[in-house]
């Protein structure tokens, strides 16, 4: 049996060698470049990031190339430290595709992460849940301007700014305004009379005060004139119809009368009036109006009238019975001129007595029936 020996200085330098080589193994690991690591095929599930430390200076790695697209789900990163500097970090290249819905970064520190330069334009928010967040505990006071002082803006919005010659503006409809229209002032010639009828007024379009008269000048030698008057005030009822209410006062039988009406356009633009005059003797009179524009053109215009006139009891003083005593009836051919504000008109007028009144006309010699040619204008303004 052969028995070697072995000196120290053998046995110093096989302890070398097995202490350097692991050494020399992590210096070849550190320089490994890991850009072009494929990582789609590791499964990180079950890795524990907690305990790594990154807070070192992490600024020139370069993630470029990484491959994050597996499944890291059940990665844990809640104990990760990355408070150092990754101003630099590139993640651009970085495919983050794999499935990190259950991926814990609750305790990750980002503090000193810099995310201006990071490229979100790709990505899908349209599934983020946020209906957890807390948003009572943020102060957003700086976004606000906070109460206006008390002279920021003058109380008539003008900002100091005069309103020159035009005054200051209105609302149209608190903007009292007046108006005139001519309905009839025509010439009859079987009768020999100048008919007339106009209504003006004043006001708002809630509010208006109204004079109305109508009635006939004869133009022979006796120049009578009978009209009824009335003084009356305006006011919307509905969107199609008016009431008016007011005093008259009659020239024929030279009485007053206390008078009130509805005045409005019927289902297909009919235009209708009723007016009951009450007059001091107990007489009450009743006329009933209603009046259609039948458009041949732009200008020419057919317009057919019809009226009729009632009274309450006999007035044998006046030619006046019981009930329905006269109706009278005209139609027009007009021409619309100056912007439809004048227009010249020819027809033909019929008028009748009605009921006893036919008897009492004809004891009175007086004729029950009659009719003429007409000419004459209607205007507004």
């Amino acid at each position: 049996m052969k028995i070697y020996k072995v000196g120290l200085p053998f046995i110093g330098m096989s302890s070398l060698m097995l202490l350097m080589s692991p050494l020399a193994n992590a210096a070849e690991m550190s320089n490994m470049d890991h850009s072009s690591m494929d990582m789609s095929g590791m499964d990180m599930s079950d890795m524990d990031h907690s305990s790594m430390d990154m807070s070192g200076n992490m600024s020139d790695m370069d993630h470029s190339g990484m491959d994050m697209s597996g499944d890291m789900s059940d990665m844990d990163h809640s104990g990760m430290d990355m408070s150092g500097d990754m101003s630099d970090m590139d993640h651009s290249g970085m495919d983050m595709s794999g499935d990190m819905s259950d991926m814990d970064h609750s305790g990750m520190d980002m503090s000193g992460m810099d995310h201006s330069k990071m490229d979100m334009s790709g990505m899908d928010h349209s599934k983020m849940d946020m209906s957890g967040m807390d948003h009572g505990s943020m102060d957003m006071s700086g976004t606000q301007g906070g109460k206006a002082p008390a002279d920021a803006r003058s109380p008539d919005y003008s900002n100091g700014v005069p309103y020159g010659r035009f005054g200051k503006p209105v609302m149209m409809d608190s903007l009292p305004l007046w108006g005139v229209s001519v309905e009839t002032l025509g010439y009859q010639f079987e009768n020999d009379q100048i008919d007339f009828e106009f209504d003006t007024w004043y006001g708002t379009d809630s509010n208006r005060v109204t004079l109305r008269s109508e009635g006939s000048a004869q133009t022979n030698d006796d120049k009578e004139i009978d009209s009824l008057t009335s003084l009356a005030y305006w006011k919307p009822l509905g969107i199609f119809w008016n009431g008016e209410a007011g005093i008259a006062y009659n020239t024929e039988n030279d009485k007053s009368a206390i008078m009130a009406g509805i005045v409005g356009t019927a289902p297909y633009f009919v235009e209708t009036d009723a007016r009951a005059y009450l007059y001091t003797d107990g007489q009450v009179q009743l006329d009933l109006g209603t009046a259609y524009e039948w458009r041949l053109d732009q200008r020419w215009v057919v317009r057919p009238e019809v009226q009729l006139t009632a009274f309450s009891k006999d007035d044998t003083d006046n030619g006046i019975t019981k009930g329905f005593n006269e109706l009278e009836t005209e139609v027009r051919l007009a021409y619309e001129t100056l912007s439809r504000q004048l227009s010249p008109y020819v027809g033909f007028s019929y008028a009748s007595a009605l009921g006893d009144a036919r008897d009492l006309r004809r004891q009175e010699n007086v004729a029950v029936d009659s009719n003429s040619l007409t000419a004459g204008v209607m205007f507004w303004f």
